[in-house]
C-alpha cells in the first residue's frame, strides 16, 4: 500500500494567479480610420527644398501615405523640388496662379549660418507663403521647420527624419481637412446661405 502511494502522480502545486502566464490575447486589428471624402477631386503641389534632402524627404513620403488615406489619390500630387526654402514662395505662387491646385505643401529645413539668418529666412519664407495664399485663395501648408538647434551628426539626423515624417502627417491631415472645410464653405456661400 505504501507503494502504491508513492507510486500514484502527485497533484501540481497551485500557483499564484499572478504568476499564471496565459497565452496572449489575439485583437483583431483596429477598422481602417474613415475619413470624409471631397465632393470633387482635389490636385495638390508639393514643393520640398532640396537642402538637406535625406532629410526632407521624410515629411514628403509620410504627407503622400496620409494624403492618399484621405482620399487624394497620389496620382493627383504634383512634387516640385527647389535648391532651398527661399525659394519656395516663389515656386508656390507660380503654381497657385495656375488655378490647377487646390493646395500647395511646402517642405524644407532651415539650418546653418547662424542663428539670424536662419531665423529670418525661416520667417521670410513664412510670411510669403501667407501672403501667398492670402492673395491667391489657394491654401498653402508649410513644414518648412527651423531647428534651434541642428549639428551634421547622424544622431541629428535621425531625430529631424522622424520628426519630419510626423510632420508630414500633420500637414497631410491639416490639407486634408482644410480642403474639406473649405468645400463646404464655397458650397454655402454659392448656395447663398452665407
Amino acid at each position: 500500500m505504501n507503494q502504491m502511494l508513492q507510486d500514484a502522480p502527485q497533484a501540481e502545486e497551485v500557483k499564484d494567479p499572478a504568476e499564471v502566464k496565459h497565452p496572449p490575447e489575439v485583437t483583431d486589428p483596429p477598422p481602417p480610420r474613415m475619413h470624409p471624402r471631397f465632393a470633387r477631386p482635389q490636385r495638390v503641389a508639393f514643393v520640398q527644398s532640396a537642402w538637406h534632402r535625406e532629410v526632407v524627404e521624410e515629411c514628403r513620403i509620410a504627407f503622400l501615405a496620409e494624403i492618399e488615406a484621405r482620399g487624394i489619390e497620389r496620382a493627383r500630387v504634383d512634387l516640385f523640388e527647389v535648391p532651398g526654402s527661399f525659394e519656395i514662395p516663389l515656386h508656390a505662387q507660380l503654381l497657385a496662379k495656375t488655378r490647377r491646385y487646390t493646395a500647395i505643401v511646402a517642405a524644407g529645413l532651415v539650418v546653418d549660418g547662424g542663428i539670424y539668418r536662419h531665423e529670418f529666412v525661416a520667417d521670410t519664407v513664412i510670411k510669403a507663403l501667407m501672403d501667398v495664399q492670402l492673395r491667391t485663395e489657394v491654401p498653402v501648408f508649410s513644414a518648412v521647420l527651423t531647428p534651434q538647434q541642428f549639428h551634421e551628426t547622424a544622431a541629428h539626423f535621425d531625430f529631424f527624419r522622424k520628426h519630419f515624417a510626423t510632420k508630414g502627417i500633420e500637414v497631410a491631415e491639416a490639407c486634408a481637412n482644410t480642403l474639406l472645410s473649405l468645400e463646404r464653405l464655397r458650397g454655402q456661400v454659392a448656395a447663398g446661405i452665407v
